[in-house]
């Protein structure tokens, strides 16, 4: 495993498992994920470009409740993020 792949699991802490999470894969092609807090946008697009072999097309991102940083990558509608969900076990 290379440095980069290792920053990219530092930067991606887990992938969010819930009810809305599954609505926006199934409606929007995007995933969720809980990341490292100082985390920017672009260290996040890229750490799931590299991690899932996908095209991001935009990142967002909010500071929830509990002081986690949380990620919602939607990806090009060449890729599935179904598929990746089945990858991870989401689905």
């Amino acid at each position: 495993m290379s440095s980069e792949e290792t920053r990219c699991y530092e930067i991606i802490i887990r992938p969010v498992h819930s009810e809305k999470a599954l609505n926006l894969i199934d409606k929007y092609n995007t995933l969720t994920f809980i990341v490292k807090r100082t985390a920017t946008k672009h260290d996040i697009k890229r750490a799931v470009e590299l991690l899932f072999g996908v095209k991001v097309l935009s990142v967002r991102t909010l500071i929830t409740s509990r002081g986690e940083k949380k990620a919602y990558v939607k990806l090009a509608p060449e890729y599935k993020a179904s598929e990746i969900a089945s990858q991870l076990g989401l689905i």
